[in-house]
């Protein structure tokens, strides 16, 4: 039982979807898994284990930032044993073609923290996805027809910026999106020899100022969670 998500020992399968929302995650267990049962509360950051098509997937809220992810990716690798960790989150675009609802493959996470320059000793880590899980998710992704983006994303510190112009130089050098969670969970699951993939869906644009509304955020994207899903399974 670890100290944040509070589990029992094999409550939580191998395959874990990390939504920030706990809400997020309370809608995929109940739209999609069977038999599933909440295995965390501790926060109200809900967690629930169940079956998709006969496999057991779990689903747990992670909140924002890096340092929340943090906490969640190392409890679930360290105390429960989790192998494949997908990040399903939304993200700022950071291009005109990028729009609301767009599906994005984090092939890798650049970011403007400074946590990755304290664990290595001020040299720069670069946190990828695994690329096993990345090709996957493609496949399942184009088998079904659904059209993804692949490329790199800005995992930033803030979510309000001082600098409003702040992400054109990410956009100059081809990043696709903003969000804040991605690069800690690359970094974490690689430290435990774990895979991870964040599928993430565009809900707002820095270019164009669009936005989604909260229900679309938390149940709208079902195309990157049924992606998920079977990325977990495959």
């Amino acid at each position: 039982m670890s100290i944040h998500i509070g589990a029992k020992p094999g409550e939580i399968a191998e395959a874990v979807l990390l939504p920030g929302d706990p809400l997020r995650a309370q809608f995929v267990a109940e739209k999609y898994l069977e038999q599933a049962e909440c295995h965390s509360r501790v926060r109200g950051m809900l967690g629930f284990t169940g079956l998709y098509k006969g496999r057991r997937v779990s689903v747990q809220g992670t909140g924002m930032g890096i340092p929340s992810i943090s906490i969640y990716a190392h409890e679930l690798a360290a105390d429960y044993g989790a192998r494949r960790l997908i990040r399903i989150g939304t993200c700022g675009a950071l291009h005109e073609g990028i729009h609301l609802g767009d599906v994005l493959l984090a092939l890798a996470a650049g970011t403007d923290s400074a946590v990755n320059r304290r664990r290595f000793g001020g040299a720069d880590f670069a946190p990828a996805a695994s690329f096993e899980l990345l090709y996957k998710a493609y496949e399942i992704a184009r088998a079904r027809r659904l059209p993804v983006r692949v490329g790199t994303v800005l995992t930033s510190d803030t979510f309000y910026a001082d600098d409003p112009d702040y992400w054109k130089l990410w956009a100059r050098y081809g990043v696709l999106a903003a969000e804040m969670e991605s690069a800690a969970l690359y970094t974490v699951a690689a430290g435990f020899g774990a895979q991870a993939l964040a599928i993430l869906t565009a809900s707002d644009s820095l270019v164009t100022g669009a936005t989604a509304t909260t229900e679309e955020r938390q149940q709208g994207y079902t195309a990157m969670m049924e992606i998920a899903l079977e990325t977990a399974i495959a």
